[in-house]
């Protein structure tokens, strides 16, 4: 049995959790290491079970808690090359840690086999597509402007998709931010607002994914019930009805969500 949640997803921070019979991947640490470790604590779970840390990109609401949780826990990191730079320059990664740079290929870590492939982001950033000791199959693709070839193929025919839910685009441009951060959030190297969410969720149940982790809701331009309204509108227009042919869950900004079993 293969179980995914997020330990925090939103805005202010993102963090993943991938477990199989007791070992982990955590994808982001964009949250304190003591709010990290308190959320794994709540769920049983040890520094010592985790394989891996993944990691996007370099925006600090995924990789704010890095630094420091690595300086108590020598656990590899997995990255593109451009981001492990990055975070070597900031001092990020200690000397010890090993950095594995995995761009565009497939790694083993643990019993987990891990592909990364690239998002459309203004950093250079990826998403991952991670197949369990138990072959169950599952992505997570966040902090990406639109779903591109590259991306709609790696999340194709997976268990379970993470997908970015940012914005509601009524809410971003008629809320409270400046027009140029506007412009980057709706830009195609920005985020995917719900109805691109909605549409790419379509797609991907016509190609037999039916379990669905709403992800990086942002705190002021979206909500979790604008964000599942939003998905489950086109999908009873398509005739597939949420709850009863695909598992829609919106992921907490602020908690450890429920697990979802894949």
């Amino acid at each position: 049995m293969a179980l995914f949640t997020t330990l925090y997803s939103g805005s202010s921070g993102n963090c993943a959790l991938v477990l199989h019979r007791g070992r982990y991947l955590l994808i982001d640490m964009g949250k304190s290491c003591r709010t990290t470790l308190k959320a794994l604590s709540s769920l049983g779970l040890a520094v010592s079970d985790c394989e891996g840390i993944l990691i996007t990109h370099e925006h600090a609401d995924h990789v704010a808690g890095l630094e420091t949780f690595l300086k108590h826990y020598n656990v590899p990191v997995f990255s593109s090359a451009a981001t492990l730079d990055m975070l070597e320059s900031r001092g990020t990664l200690p000397p010890a840690i090993d950095a594995v740079a995995i761009d565009g290929r497939t790694e083993e870590i643990g019993g987990f086999t891990v592909k990364s492939f690239p998002t459309s982001h203004d950093v250079p950033c990826c998403g991952y597509r991670i197949r369990t000791p138990d072959n169950h199959v599952m992505a997570l693709a966040t902090d990406l402007g639109e779903l591109t070839p590259v991306v709609a193929e790696n999340l194709a025919g997976c268990n379970l998709v993470a997908l970015e839910a940012n914005y509601d685009a009524f809410s971003l441009h008629g809320g409270p931010y400046p027009y140029y951060l506007k412009v980057r959030i709706a830009s195609d190297r920005g985020h995917l607002d719900n109805r691109a969410c909605a549409a790419a969720v379509l797609d991907l149940i016509q190609d037999g994914c039916k379990k669905f982790a709403l992800c990086h809701l942002s705190q002021t331009n979206n909500t979790p019930e604008l964000a599942l309204t939003t998905v489950y509108n086109v999908l009873l227009s398509a005739g597939v009805q949420p709850g009863r042919d695909v598992l829609i869950q919106a992921q907490s900004r602020n908690e450890v969500s429920a697990y979802i079993e894949f």
